[in-house]
């Protein structure tokens, strides 16, 4: 009998081309696909919460697909992580109404963008954080990450090739968390959606204001300006985690 399943699924975005299918490169959807076909015996197609582009990784990345019923939830978990490669892993499975939408459904994306702050790079986090090896502001990158909380046009922030119908996005909070490893720190974005690039060019932005190479209150001018060449660098995509997804 056709059925929804909703899967949690965590992966190192470090070998792939981002998560949707492309031509120029593996990806997270196609190694996702390939595996649930072989397991369930029919085509898949699966929908995510959000596309991560190349290098982007997740820990609760949320899949959606249809299948015919045919394999028990433990089978798709246990079988699809035999035939995934270790860099992909599917945490959970669970049936849902025929109607759920993993991308249309989530009220909250959190994004989470890692930095290490050490005169050093670490060979424990290189894969994972943005190395900065000169002294970071922390207060200047709060103060600069305020401006942006709310809803707002974020064309300012917005990818080249995005193809969002509209550059107003909602952020619920964006604060600086520090964590056990010393130097270790994270710039924490939640919201109800995110253009392309987004959080890699806010993080970029108030980088830069952390740097002292403009003042915390000029990222509201560059938010107020709505053109992308105002803002800073699109930070590097290797620090990005897809950190959460709330129904």
């Amino acid at each position: 009998m056709p059925r929804r399943v909703k899967l949690t699924v965590a992966y190192d975005g470090g070998a792939y081309a981002g998560w949707q299918i492309q031509p120029n490169g593996p990806t997270v959807q196609a190694a996702m696909e390939g595996a649930l076909a072989r397991i369930l015996q029919e085509p898949v197609r699966v929908r995510a919460a959000g596309r991560t582009d190349a290098g982007v990784h997740a820990r609760e990345q949320v899949v959606d697909f249809s299948d015919a019923g045919a394999r028990d939830l433990e089978t798709i978990v246990h079988g699809g992580n035999g035939l995934l490669p270790p860099d992909i892993r599917i945490l959970s499975a669970v049936e849902v109404p025929e109607a759920f939408d993993a991308r249309r459904h989530a009220m909250e994306k959190e994004y989470r963008y890692f930095l290490y702050l050490s005169p050093v790079d670490s060979p424990f986090l290189s894969r994972y954080a943005w190395h900065i090896e000169k002294h970071l502001d922390l207060d200047a990158v709060r103060h600069g990450l305020s401006h942006l909380v709310g809803k707002h046009d974020f064309s300012s922030f917005r990818g080249q090739g995005c193809n969002a119908l509209s550059p107003v996005r909602t952020i619920f909070r964006a604060e600086v968390a520090r964590h056990d490893v010393p130097g270790l720190i994270s710039i924490d974005v939640a919201g109800a959606g995110f253009l392309r690039h987004m959080v890699r060019n806010i993080v970029g932005t108030v980088v830069n204001a952390g740097r002292g190479k403009h003042s915390a209150d000029h990222v509201g001018e560059i938010l107020r300006a709505r053109e992308r060449s105002a803002a800073g660098v699109n930070a590097p995509p290797h620090g990005l985690f897809l950190w959460r997804v709330a129904y």
